[in-house]
Formats: structure tokens, C-alpha cells, sequence
């Protein structure tokens, strides 16, 4: 018999009410024969409960960070709740089942607290579990370290641990979430968006990593290199309704038709740092970038330019606005050693990108992008590129103007 490992995220799991109704999904899949684990969240808005307490009791009563390793062990309570709940649930429906923490299967992850990538999943524990007729109920977004601490996987983490489970298992993965399927844009900005039946492994990277809510990066970066079979499904339906919905993650060669554009994607979670007056010598971005890669501060968008003073550049990149006041605090430390003149921290920006695997062999997609933002009148910061993406940092007030002009501009209301 196939296994199958389901995955619902905050709002599937938001209340009781819910939670029964994620009970009837699953049980309609075990009815079908299959082997079932399944991956759940926190329940909406607890995981932002969890992390505001770890700040009270960390920066804002006493001037300091939360310790990573505590600030783990709090976040990971929320996840620890609805697995209890849901297996409860699904035994009152006559179903075996028991919930199991990531430190009990393990899910193994390395020591990066708050950010922690699974470095191995056995699948004994589980597989066992599973084929002898037991539903596997997982709290996602932690693992635990190979020293025996608790360790979360970052926002969004429990794609990234059904997938992961699901490779491990040789199995299928569906993700249930708020919609039913990967859209053109955000419905909530654009009302013309469309549902992508299909959608390759390459552009949901890009689509994930450029801002788009409905996927964690790493869950896709690791359904594509072990080609995990995954399908993004709306939890708002009863067990047998919208049948054949959804969109399908594959491989680009099995798609038909190449669009030029599949998607535009957003980000509001982004900060600029600027750097001024920089020694233009080599060296220096290699000690900038390195100290902040040692602080495991993740770098995007990168620009550098000649300043007007001889010898001297200016520099600007994008971190994570979780990472701004961490990627100040270490450049600030580099001031004395590179001798730049200073940096400043720009919050008020946002990231907006169009993604599509046609890009590779059609030309003006940039054209058609610079046009559209022109005639809206936004203001072009900062630009990067990729074979498949073109992305723009602009103020984050023109966010949804931007979104809704490039949708229009490559046509993808149209079918």
C-alpha cells in the first residue's frame, strides 16, 4: 500500500472546528488504503504569541536577544499542542493514532536554533508505525540536535519537515493550506489571479524564496532533489469535493506550454543596508559578506557602484528584516578595520519579482517589466536576475501597485 504524508499549516489547524474537519481529510485518505503520517503547525497566530513572549523575556525586559536554544524550545510548544489535539481527534473517530515530537522520530537538525536545516531523518520509527496500520500525527518546524536539544527549521518549517519526511519514506506529499493551489499572484492584491494547474520544481523555488506565502523555500529545494511528488490543496473542503484541484509541483518537461511568466511574487519582509564610501580593493566584500555569513545572516539582492570620491564605492544588499539590526551590528564592527564611511538601514522596502521558465528563450521580459513599474511611477532601488526571475526593491507603499501593473503587463488573467 502507497504512504502518503499530509500537510496543514496554521489556518487549516486555526480551531477545534477545524482541526475535526483536517480529522475527516485524513480519514478519507486511510479509508483509500493508504499509510498516512501527517505534518502539522501551530494554530494560526500562536507561533507570533510564542515568539512576542521569548522577546519579552529576552530584548524588551532586559536590553538583550532571547538565548536561540530557549527561543527554540518556546516556539516549539505551538506545534506540540495541535498534534495532540488532531490525534485526539482522529482516535474519537474510531482511528489509531498517536502524535509524535521531532525529538521522538528523530528528525535530526543541525545546532543553527531558529533556523535549523534536517541533516537526517531514519525511517524505521515511523515507516513501522505506518505500515502496521497507525496514524502518524508529527508536530512540524522542529527537529533536534545531535545533542539532544530542540531545535525549529524558521518560518514555514513544517513544509519543509513533511517534505523531508516524505523523502524519506519514498513518499507522496500533499500540503493543505488557505488556498487551493499556487496562483498567478496573491488573490488578496490581484482578483484576476489564476490557479496554475501545474507548476515546475524550478519556478515554486523562485516563487518561495522571492515571497510567495505558500511554500517554505527549503521545502521545495528539497521536493526538487529528491523528486518528491507534491500537491498544494486547499483544507476548506470536505473529504471528495473540488476533486482534481490543486496545483502539481513537477519537473519543467512536464509542463506542455512554456509561459514566459508564470507568477509575480512579493516581499515585505525585507530590509537595505547601505554602505558608504567603501575602499574599492579587493577584499573587502569577501570580509563583509564572510563576517555575515559567521553571524548567519542570509545576503539577497547585492548592488555595488563607484562613489564620486576616487577609489571609493558604495554598496547596498538585502537581508531579512528579522536580520537588519544583526546585519548593522556587524558591519558597524567592520567600520574601523575597512575604514567606510557609514552604513544606514532602510526598512521601508519591498521586494516584487516575475518568475517564469519561458524566460530562457524570450527576449524583452525585462522590458515589458521596467515599462509597467515606468508608467505607474515606481521607483526602481535595486534590480537582480536569475536565468528564470527578475527582481526589483522599490518602497514598500507602491507594493501592490507594482504587483497588480506587472500582472496586467504579462497578461496572466488571461488563460
Amino acid at each position: 500500500m502507497s504512504r502518503l504524508v499530509m500537510k496543514f499549516g496554521g489556518t487549516s489547524v486555526a480551531d477545534l472546528e477545524r482541526i475535526r474537519r483536517v480529522g475527516r481529510l485524513v480519514a478519507a485518505e486511510v479509508a483509500t488504503g493508504k499509510k498516512v503520517a501527517v505534518v502539522v503547525s501551530a494554530m494560526a497566530g500562536k507561533t507570533n504569541e510564542l515568539v512576542a513572549w521569548t522577546d519579552g523575556a529576552g530584548a524588551a525586559a532586559q536590553g538583550i536577544a532571547p538565548s536561540d536554544d530557549e527561543y527554540d524550545v518556546v516556539v516549539a510548544s505551538g506545534e506540540q499542542v495541535t498534534a495532540g489535539l488532531l490525534a485526539m481527534t482522529l482516535r474519537n473517530m474510531g482511528l489509531r493514532a498517536r502524535s509524535w515530537m521531532g525529538w521522538q522520530i528523530p528528525i535530526i537538525a543541525d545546532d543553527a536554533h531558529g533556523r535549523s536545516r534536517i541533516e537526517e531523518i531514519p525511517p524505521e520509527a515511523l515507516g513501522g508505525a505506518m505500515d502496521a496500520g497507525e496514524i502518524a500525527v508529527i508536530a512540524g518546524f522542529q527537529g533536534v540536535t545531535r545533542d539532544g536539544r530542540i531545535a525549529t527549521l524558521g518560518r514555514g518549517g513544517s513544509d519543509t519537515s513533511a517534505v523531508a519526511i516524505a523523502a524519506s519514506l519514498g513518499a507522496a506529499c500533499d500540503i493543505y493550506t488557505d488556498v487551493d493551489g499556487v496562483y498567478t499572484t496573491d488573490p488578496r492584491i490581484e482578483s484576476k489571479a489564476r490557479r496554475l494547474a501545474r507548476i515546475s520544481y524550478e519556478e515554486m523555488l523562485e516563487m518561495a524564496s522571492l515571497g510567495a506565502k505558500v511554500l517554505q523555500t527549503r521545502s521545495v529545494e528539497m521536493a526538487m532533489a529528491h523528486r518528491v511528488p507534491v500537491r498544494v490543496l486547499s483544507s476548506f473542503v470536505e473529504p471528495g469535493e473540488a476533486p482534481g484541484q490543486g496545483t502539481i509541483l513537477c519537473d519543467e518537461e512536464d509542463i506542455v506550454e512554456k509561459r514566459i511568466v508564470s507568477g509575480v511574487a512579493y516581499s515585505r519582509d525585507e530590509a537595505k543596508v547601505t554602505l558608504f564610501g567603501l575602499p574599492d580593493t579587493p577584499g573587502v566584500s569577501s570580509r563583509i559578506f564572510g563576517a555575515l555569513a559567521d553571524a548567519n545572516v542570509n545576503v539577497d539582492m547585492i548592488v555595488q557602484a563607484h562613489a564620486r570620491t576616487a577609489d571609493t564605492a558604495n554598496m547596498e544588499f538585502t537581508v531579512g528584516k528579522r536580520d537588519g539590526a544583526r546585519a548593522m551590528e556587524v558591519v558597524n564592527g567592520l567600520q574601523a578595520e575597512l575604514g567606510f564611511e557609514g552604513a544606514v538601514l532602510d526598512e521601508d522596502v519591498a521586494k516584487v519579482s516575475v518568475i517564469g521558465v519561458g524566460m530562457r528563450s524570450h527576449a524583452g521580459v525585462a522590458k515589458t517589466m521596467f515599462k509597467a513599474l515606468a508608467d505607474k511611477g515606481v521607483n526602481i532601488q535595486v534590480i537582480s536576475t536569475s536565468e528564470i526571475k527578475i527582481s526589483v526593491l522599490i518602497e514598500s507603499a507602491y507594493t501592490e501597485l507594482a504587483v497588480r501593473a506587472l500582472h496586467s503587463a504579462y497578461e496572466l488573467d488571461k488563460v
